[in-house]
């Protein structure tokens, strides 16, 4: 069973974080062991991780999506690497329906090799920051301004999925959202030399939902963030529902949720990642398509384009 985000991610001191420290403490020891003793793996082909320390919802596949995108349209083949897991399938379509070369694999190190034996000429990890195997040319990771790091605690007394301190091996932080010139202080701190760009999601079909009464429907990392996004752009929204990340809905789930829309009078709305798990209600339900627009975006992809000039 699947659980939505606890409440005490967002507060630092509070008892139910304090009573969880010592399993956090458990946590960072063994992510300092298998830091210590992994060995790390190189290749002949650049590889860059789009990853996050914040647990879900950071824009880490909309990211690796427009940067495949863009590296294609420079005239380079990229392939998007994920490591497999049955309840991910939700983004592995998403991925398909924009980007088709795709890797899913049960162990990243065997993609990659898999990917130099296709000539790709660059892997973009769709996640990986935490796996310690891979070296990576380029860290790029994902914050959502509406989270950044929570209580800025380790799972499980906090959402993240190693100390912040870790931002040590980044090289590019990309938030969604505005600007935080005290969050980015506070990140400088660990690591100097990091670079700050600001990423914005831009509704590409919201015409289509202006003046409808709504019913928004939501299961991924941070659904406040999709339900704030459509009343940002005055849409009308009556109703909400919030499920996990990667959340399965059922047919009767779905079938009350239609139910319900209809006697409200309202108009189904979904992230696209969830209306992917629901094609056989496609007809019936309808999704906010979004692109990704990076502030700055010339600068961000001649960091990247700099990969392509050491590999070769």
């Amino acid at each position: 069973m699947k659980l939505n985000k606890p409440k005490h991610w967002e507060t630092k001191f509070n008892l139910i974080s304090i009573i969880l420290y010592p399993i956090t403490l458990v946590v960072i020891l063994i992510i300092f062991i298998k830091k210590k003793f992994t060995s790390t793996k190189m290749f002949n082909l650049p590889i860059i991780c789009v990853g996050n320390i914040y647990i879900g919802g950071t824009g880490k596949t909309p990211t690796s999506i427009l940067l495949a995108e863009e590296l294609v349209k420079l005239g380079k083949k990229p392939v998007i690497l994920r490591k497999f897991y049955a309840s991910h399938i939700d983004e592995h379509n998403l991925i398909k329906e924009s980007f088709k070369n795709l890797i899913l694999c049960k162990n990243r190190v065997d993609g990659i090799v898999e990917a130099e034996k296709a000539n790709y000429d660059a892997v973009i990890l769709d996640d990986g920051f935490q796996d310690y195997k891979i070296k990576k040319n380029l860290n790029i990771i994902c914050f959502n301004q509406n989270q950044l790091i929570g209580n800025g605690l380790v799972l499980p007394s906090g959402p993240l999925r190693e100390n912040i301190n870790s931002l040590k091996d980044a090289n590019i932080i990309l938030i969604n959202g505005k600007r935080d010139s005290q969050f980015e202080n506070k990140i400088l701190n660990i690591n100097a030399k990091l670079e700050f760009f600001y990423s914005n999601y831009k509704p590409v079909n919201i015409n289509e939902f202006k003046d409808k009464r709504l019913f928004a429907v939501a299961g991924i990392g941070n659904p406040n963030n999709f339900f704030q996004l459509l009343e940002k752009h005055n849409l009308i929204i009556k109703k909400k529902l919030a499920y996990p990340d990667h959340y399965e809905f059922t047919d009767y789930e779905l079938q009350n949720i239609m139910s319900e829309a209809k006697d409200e009078g309202c108009e189904i709305i979904m992230t696209e990642k969830d209306y992917h798990k629901i094609k056989q209600y496609n007809n019936k339900i309808n999704f906010l398509k979004v692109s990704l627009e990076i502030d700055k975006k010339e600068k961000f992809f001649k960091k990247v384009i700099k990969l392509y000039d050491q590999n070769n």
